[in-house]
């Protein structure tokens, strides 16, 4: 199993660092356009392969997408970083260039490959790599709305005062600070709804810190978070490259699904060996139909300016 990771900054770093420590890929390759740069990131990485046992080989190269080839996952991370006050959509000039060129050359290198797009604005970029390639719709994935259910979980957890890993829940929608939908609704306690705890207040006040979770932490760090990103991303690679089946929510190209058509949005998926397996609908309430329509309509604005 081999994964390639363009961008070698502190997300394509953390990707690549979280799937060599997971050990199912043989060869984790991580590319970048500043020389020398992948090749140090991953000699870093490559020596503490010994002190958190795992056996992945990781590869720097500088620009050298023959490098990739044969590739049975990509991902592409390249792009510049939200800076402090700037949105998501505001960075779609330089990106979609950026991943335009990106997808080509990983393609050509790996044609039976499948993309996850973490680039942003993200549902933007996954929907641009769907319109200027000639990959199915299965094998191209947004990673936005695995990060996005997980930064509502923990926020969850902190307002039920419990164990994450009593919580589970799900955003769903377009990954910004607008678009998202976090589904309070059946967001759960060891399968006891959330709301038997919370009140509707505070599962509202869990809701808007969820949606403006990325700008939160680009505000304390001056730049996009890593670790959680990088988090993400590995566990969708471990489910296609495990051939998991598990249930995640993606930015997938809906034709049809949830009322919409001709757009990436975050819906539950299944993935496994061949990328996204099945995308789950989901019966929304009204309230969450129109919440789902208003971030469609989001998303359709910034794709209008491809």
């Amino acid at each position: 199993m081999k994964v390639t990771v363009v961008g070698a900054g502190a997300v394509g770093a953390s990707c690549a660092e979280y799937i060599a420590i997971k050990n199912f890929a043989s060869e984790v390759v991580l590319l970048d356009i500043k020389e020398g740069f992948a090749e140090g990131k991953a000699m870093d990485l490559m020596q503490t392969a010994s002190l958190n046992g795992f056996d992945t080989k990781i590869t720097g190269v500088t620009n050298d997408y023959s490098k990739t080839a044969d590739s049975d996952i990509c991902v592409i991370t390249s792009g510049i970083p939200r800076k402090p006050g700037m949105t998501r959509e505001e960075l779609i000039g330089i990106n979609a260039g950026i991943v335009k060129d990106v997808s080509s050359n990983l393609i050509k290198n790996s044609p039976n490959t499948i993309i996850i797009v973490v680039s942003n604005p993200m549902d933007t970029m996954t929907y641009l790599v769907h319109k200027s390639t000639d990959l199915p719709k299965n094998r191209i994935i947004g990673m936005g709305g695995a990060l996005d259910s997980a930064r509502f979980k923990y926020r969850l957890a902190e307002a039920l005062e419990a164990p994450i890993s009593d919580v589970d829940g799900m955003v769903i929608g377009g990954h910004s600070d607008t678009g998202m939908v976090p589904l309070t609704r059946l967001a759960t306690r060891n399968s006891i709804p959330v709301s038997e705890f919370l009140s509707e207040d505070r599962l509202n006040q869990v809701m808007e810190e969820t949606k403006v979770g990325g700008a939160t932490l680009t505000k304390l760090l001056g730049t996009s978070a890593w670790y959680a990103p990088g988090a993400a991303v590995s566990g969708l690679v471990q489910a296609i490259a495990c051939d998991q089946k598990k249930m995640f929510p993606c930015s997938v190209l809906l034709e049809g699904e949830y009322g919409l058509n001709d757009i990436c949005i975050g819906a539950p998926v299944i993935l496994g060996r061949n990328g996204i397996e099945k995308i789950v609908e989901i019966e929304l309430n009204d309230a969450e139909k129109a919440h789902m329509q208003e971030s469609a309509e989001g998303v359709r604005k910034t794709n209008d300016l491809l």
